[in-house]
């Protein structure tokens, strides 16, 4: 299948993690007949989902702990993108000559498909998941795997020289494919903020690795660009490949592109916008074609109209017919935990959004959300400025309640300085949402926004979303109204 060869060497997975990524490349490794061990600083009741997944595998476990014999002795070292690329053990690994991949650049150097690679800071779940829904409608065997939480690599056998392959790439994935000069034939960038600045020493580091996504296309490939993001659309100064544009809000005339805020350029190879609630596409030439109405699009928000153009384009772009990306809108109903509908009890809807780990996010979340909103926010720390999200939140929020963590103090800070009523901090889900719970009124919206990170209260964000349902289901099974905010540490 491919001229890599792992049988019989020892191979170091650095971070199983409990994402999938890390379990994958370990099932891989095994089925190619390498010897694999995994470590992990997580101790093993940490990891048990994963683990749980490899029990019967003839994996070698070091967990708690990195010893540097292990990765002295290792042939290759497989590190999760968790794992900083500065760690002291993969430099120890580095100085011994040991060569270091990642799940996704093995991916990339056996994949016999064509790779389509979506990026942003906020969307490219969403973006990922619709176009791999249009494109199923064409190629039925279309894989859709990446940072959406589905190991590329499990996925690997079913790949042939014509499969679609629909990668979600977070930042730190695509900082490995730089490495390895590896970037998707499509590329999609969604948009660009603030955002793991507690693990980049600047934001100018943190674009530097989502440029990955096209620093190495060939001519003939293309990236799609956000038009209306001024970072994202400066990309095409340097773009190898071709360009092609998405934004709400875009006029043509002459080959050009013009932004409601009146910048203009080059129309490349297409753009994707939305003119008089008619999702369009417009050619090279300039010609304008329709998709659907805009109100076909079943995912809330602004933010989700311009995923669903960001998938427009790259499908256009990849060749699909325009009925086949509106059959595709219209069947996509969104996500779980990115503004997911949970339940209605007492005329409250609840509403799960932990994907939301950055404030841009969180507002968005605000902006999507109708009436009345009581917000859950708060978590781990990223080095990120809260002003703007508490912001909203003041004018958008009937109250908030604050999960505790290490940005606690710091966004009750900026919440209380933009006005924001609190209802306290809570050490667990189900108090929180019992207080949110007993501060709305019916037609209100509890929503779960953190705009931080999960570590401290939850291992990751899906459990932190997990809490809240079933927090949810428990208020719904009580045949009692939720408790009074006096109850919870107002």
């Amino acid at each position: 299948m491919h001229g890599l060869t792992l049988r019989g060497k020892k191979v170091l997975v650095m971070g199983l993690g409990l994402h999938g990524g890390g379990l994958g490349v370990t099932r891989f490794l095994l089925r190619e007949g390498a010897e694999v061990t995994v470590t992990d600083l997580r101790t093993a009741d940490e990891l048990a989902p994963s683990l749980q997944a490899l029990e019967g595998e003839p994996v070698r476990l070091v967990l708690g702990e990195h010893r540097a014999e292990d990765f002295i002795q290792a042939d290759l070292v497989v590190r999760n993108p968790a794992v900083p690329r500065d760690s002291p053990f993969l430099q120890l690994a580095r100085a011994h000559g040991i060569p270091i991949e990642m799940e996704m650049t093995l991916f990339f150097a056996l994949c016999p498909g064509r790779i389509l690679g979506v990026t942003g800071t906020k969307g490219k779940s969403t973006t990922t998941a619709l176009l791999g829904e249009i494109l199923r409608r064409r190629f039925p065997d279309t894989v859709v795997a990446g940072n959406i939480r589905i190991s590329a690599l499990e996925a690997l056998w079913a790949i042939g020289p014509r499969t679609p392959v629909v990668l979600e790439l977070s930042s730190w994935q695509l900082e490995g494919l730089g490495e390895r000069g590896f970037s998707p034939e499509l590329a999609v960038v969604t948009n660009l903020y603030p955002d793991h600045l507690n693990r980049y020493p600047s934001w100018e580091s943190y674009v530097e690795d989502k440029r990955q996504i096209y620093r190495h296309q060939r001519p003939n490939d293309v990236v799609i660009l956000n038009a209306e993001d001024p970072e994202v659309r400066s990309f095409a100064r340097d773009v190898p490949g071709r360009v092609g544009w998405f934004g709400l809000e875009l006029q043509t005339s002459g080959g050009a592109v013009r932004t409601a805020d009146g910048t203009v350029l080059p129309l490349g190879s297409g753009a994707a916008t939305i003119r008089e609630e008619q999702i369009v596409w417009i050619d090279t030439e300039g010609n304008t074609e329709r998709v659907c109405e805009a109100s076909r699009i079943r995912v809330a928000g602004r933010h989700n109209r311009a995923n669903v153009l960001a998938a427009t384009a790259a499908a256009a772009l990849f060749g699909i017919d325009p009925e086949t990306i509106a059959e595709g809108i219209a069947s996509f109903h969104g996500l779980a935990d990115r503004l997911e509908w949970v339940a209605e009890i007492g005329g409250v809807t609840f509403r799960n959004d932990t994907t939301s780990t950055n404030p841009a996010s969180t507002i968005a979340a605000l902006e999507a959300t109708e009436g009345g909103i009581v917000l859950i926010a708060g978590g781990a720390d990223k080095g990120l400025d809260y002003e703007e999200m508490a912001r909203a939140a003041a004018q958008r929020t009937r109250a908030v309640a604050l999960l505790e963590g290490t940005a606690a103090d710091k966004l009750e800070r900026a919440l209380r300085a933009a006005g924001a009523r609190l209802l306290g901090r809570f050490n667990d889900m189900r108090s929180a949402v019992r207080a949110a719970a007993a501060a709305a009124q019916p037609g209100d919206t509890v929503l779960l926004s953190p705009g931080c990170a999960s570590f401290g209260l939850f291992r990751h964000e899906f459990e932190r979303g997990e809490r809240f349902r079933e927090a949810v289901r428990e208020l719904a099974r009580a045949d009692m109204p939720p408790a009074k905010a006096s109850e919870t540490g107002e």
